[in-house]
């Protein structure tokens, strides 16, 4: 199927620029060009620019032309953190937490992540894959064109290999982008409880050294936190990926400050999430180091948390400002990137700007992905969102739908609203 297109009669084009993260006031900045045109060959960018300067000679033989109709386009959304690999549902914990009860009083109770972990156990690979195409195309209706997704509902050796391997499956039957991240260390499971440093043995000489050597993930996740992995265990693990091969990224700081997000930026992980109490010490580590923070305010207003990440103190401190929904069972229950910028803006403090470039070149970065996706460039690979609206500003009117039509490496993947045939 050719990868190659036109897309026209864009009422404005709107992207970050570059191949870098952007920092401080250039999260804001982005690049605007009216009534522009891009094409694509191959499945990578050619042209980005004004339509009227676009040459025929720029134009493959035979492309397919897709008129945008006046609209707005944009970078595909890069969700930088995802908990899909899950079999069964959480909603009997969500109708509590809908009365009252904490996160920490729901987990206390045996809900929470250990409640999935049954249900994910019990699941075969056929249908976890079926589970996760499921999820990938409800995201992709959304305009996400790349999405990092975790394992983490196994917390034994057979069952988090088997979520991986149905992660791998599933991206190979989906247009969207999946990098997949081993997050073995996401829960002490129940029967470890009592000896949890046996299962911490499991995970850097057992679960880490398998994952490796067949190569299922790319990064390494740890979930640091009071009552989960302590700051020293967490290192072990992390430790160990590392030594692996496999890079890192970290669950920080989102419940209490336990010195995740100083941890990151000590140990060069590409990514610190999370992190609603996050310290200026943790700040500044991860400024250093170029650690990407990876915020999720939607999580943080589905789990009722009462705060949100301080990312303007985040951006200030120069740190790569990233987000994500945090797709996940009982906390991340919107696929839609559009409301994770929504909720960005309007708790967390962000300009639409910033959280446009959060959610696509600095997402992007966050995974790795920067050289190839996340801005509309020539030379990057051709992920990009039509909106139905020549308003920017409709990406956050939540309840209507925003995206009409989305491009993945130069084919249409999304057609007003709906998945596209083949």
């Amino acid at each position: 199927m050719t990868r190659d297109l036109v897309v026209r009669n864009i009422g404005s084009l709107i992207t970050p620029a570059g191949r870098a993260p952007r920092l401080g006031a250039e999260l804001g900045g982005v690049r605007e060009v009216a009534a522009a045109a891009v094409v694509a060959q191959d499945g990578r960018i050619t042209y980005v620019g004004p339509e009227s300067l676009l040459r025929p000679d720029e134009i493959p033989p035979g492309a397919p032309v897709l008129d945008a109709d006046g609209a707005v386009v944009l970078p595909g959304f890069v969700d930088a953190h995802t908990h899909l690999a899950f079999a069964g549902d959480r909603d009997g914990e969500i109708r509590q937490r809908l009365a009252g009860a904490s996160y920490k009083e729901i987990a206390a109770s045996g809900g929470g992540i250990v409640r999935s972990v049954a249900a994910t156990r019990a699941a075969d690979r056929g249908t976890l894959v079926t589970l996760l195409r499921s999820r990938l195309d409800e995201m992709l209706r959304c305009g996400t064109t790349s999405a990092e997704v975790k394992s983490g509902y196994g917390l034994e050796t057979s069952a988090e290999l088997r979520s991986l391997e149905a992660i791998g499956e599933a991206a190979r039957l989906h247009p969207v982008t999946v990098v997949p991240t081993f997050l073995g260390a996401h829960e002490v499971p129940p029967e470890h409880r009592d000896r949890r440093e046996r299962y911490v043995e499991i995970l850097v000489s057992e679960m880490i050294p398998e994952v490796a050597r067949r190569g299922l993930a790319t990064f390494a996740d740890v979930f640091c936190e009071e009552g989960v992995f302590a700051v020293a265990e967490s290192r072990r693990v992390l430790e160990a990926a590392r030594a692996a091969g496999l890079a890192l990224r970290i669950h920080a700081d989102e419940l209490c400050w336990t010195g995740g997000a100083e941890l990151a930026g000590t140990l060069g992980a590409r990514s610190a999430d999370h992190l609603l109490f996050v310290s200026e010490a943790g700040m500044s580590a991860l400024a250093a180091a170029g650690c990407a923070a990876t915020l999720l305010p939607s999580a943080a207003f589905y789990l009722r948390l009462g705060r949100y990440a301080p990312a303007r103190a985040l951006v200030q401190a120069g740190v790569p400002v990233a987000l994500a929904t945090d797709g996940n069972p009982g906390g991340g229950l919107s696929p839609s990137m559009p409301f994770a910028m929504t909720v960005a803006c309007f708790a967390m403090g962000l300009s639409l700007e910033e959280a446009l470039t959060a959610a696509t070149l600095n997402a992007a970065y966050s995974l790795g992905l920067e050289a190839e996706r996340g801005s509309l460039e020539t030379g990057k690979r051709a992920d990009l969102v039509v909106l139905r609206s020549p308003r920017l500003l409709d990406l956050v009117r939540v309840g209507i739908p925003a995206v009409r039509t989305v491009v993945k490496d130069g084919r249409v993947v999304v057609r007003d609203g709906a998945l596209a045939a083949g």
